[in-house]
């Protein structure tokens, strides 16, 4: 194990010292005090223990573990009365940025809890509990092939990492790419799925530039916008990632779609060199720190990446091109960012606005009004921007 990795230690059941190297693509710290636990755990106590901040090494049957995490899952949604009714007026009381920053602390702090309850894999992979299934595939999908080494993880992210294996496997159908079956994207682990449509269907419905014979697709993540592209009929279409995963997720697509001929994807930070008729870019929409690698897709601190696609597309358009920045409201609804700032942004990199489309989200969390950012959520829009070259 190299010297600077994280590692994992606890003591076995006969008191010897044991370690392994300690695995999370979330970002979570390895717990500084770990027990052993069993069938015998109760999830009161397990809970207890997780709120302390206590590692809980599962030895018992792997699918009462299963059953202990939704215990305690249960245990985390659903506060006392008085704890409940304080955490509500103090969302009541705050901002719409207080409210972001709240329920976000809230999430991380419930990620923290249930992530206390952790598996010990072995150098394969493998899962030596009762009941335990064979993992080692999706587990090699996210993390790559075993080092060698045992490592431990907590039970919720490895059921993460399962659960995109299962969409890997199935794909999203996407119907602005045709009929079933090749229209189905199929996204990796730590890339972000294209379950919202809308800014899909915008891309789907916007009348391309005339002579639109070559096209930028900027941070194409699942390769989903650069397939529309080309489904569409622009005959080139170069896409652009800086992510190791999202480069092979968009290779992989395009290549099932039978597209790999006329979607070049390079590595780069933003534009690929050179100039084109359309530029098209889906940024992440709300500029807060990621904490993780796996939120880089939603989070874009100072929005480095909304402000650097601006300021670089005059530069990159062909004469006569068209800029197309896809990007939801949501962020001024919160007060992470204002109109005005966008307008200014986009007029300080010598560009114009030739129009804008829009389509209201339909999306679950849109309609539920428990959800804490219920009213930003209702309120939010999603826009295609047309951008060109100020004259």
């Amino acid at each position: 194990m190299p010297t600077n990795a994280p590692s994992i230690a606890w003591n076995a059941a006969d008191g010897s010292a044991q370690s392994a190297r300690w695995q999370s693509e979330s970002g979570l710290a390895a717990p500084r005090r770990v027990e052993r636990v069993d069938d015998t755990q109760s999830a009161d106590s397990a809970y207890r223990l997780a709120c302390a901040g206590t590692g809980m090494l599962w030895q018992g049957d792997f699918q009462n573990a299963r059953q202990l995490l939704q215990a305690m899952a249960r245990r985390a949604d659903h506060k006392p009365a008085k704890a409940a009714a304080r955490a509500a007026a103090k969302l009541a009381a705050a901002s719409p940025a207080e409210r972001f920053h709240l329920h976000r602390q809230a999430q991380a702090q419930r990620a923290r809890t249930l992530g206390t309850l952790l598996i010990a894999l072995e150098p394969d992979y493998s899962i030596d509990l009762r009941r335990a299934p064979d993992w080692r595939a999706a587990i090699t999908e996210a993390w790559g092939p075993p080092t060698g080494e045992a490592c431990v993880a907590s039970l919720r992210e490895l059921l993460g990492i399962v659960g995109a294996h299962e969409w890997r496997k199935k794909g999203v159908e996407i119907a602005a790419l045709g009929d079933p079956p090749g229209n189905r994207i199929h996204p990796h682990y730590g890339v972000f799925s294209p379950v919202r449509g809308e800014y899909i269907d915008l891309v789907a419905c916007q009348a391309l530039p005339p002579g639109a014979a070559l096209a930028f697709d900027i941070g194409t993540g699942t390769g989903v916008l650069a397939a529309l592209l080309a489904r569409r009929g622009v005959p080139k279409v170069v896409a652009t990632e800086n992510a190791p995963r999202a480069l092979a997720c968009a290779r992989e697509n395009l290549r099932r779609l039978g597209l790999a001929g006329q979607v070049e994807v390079l590595e780069a930070d933003l534009f690929p060199p050179g100039r084109a008729p359309l530029v098209v870019c889906n940024p992440p929409w709300l500029p807060a720190r990621p904490s993780s690698a796996l939120e880089h897709a939603i989070y874009d601190e100072g929005s480095r990446m909304l402000r650097g696609f601006l300021a670089g597309l005059a530069g990159h358009l062909a004469p006569g091109g068209e800029g197309w920045l896809l990007l939801s409201d949501l962020a001024e609804h919160l007060g992470l960012r204002t109109r005005a700032e966008l307008e200014a942004w986009i007029a300080a990199a010598g560009l114009t606005v030739l129009g804008r489309s829009e389509v209201r989200p339909q999306h679950g969390k849109a309609q539920d009004a428990s959800d804490p950012l219920h009213a930003a959520r209702a309120a939010e829009v999603t826009s295609l921007w047309r951008l060109a070259a100020a004259p």
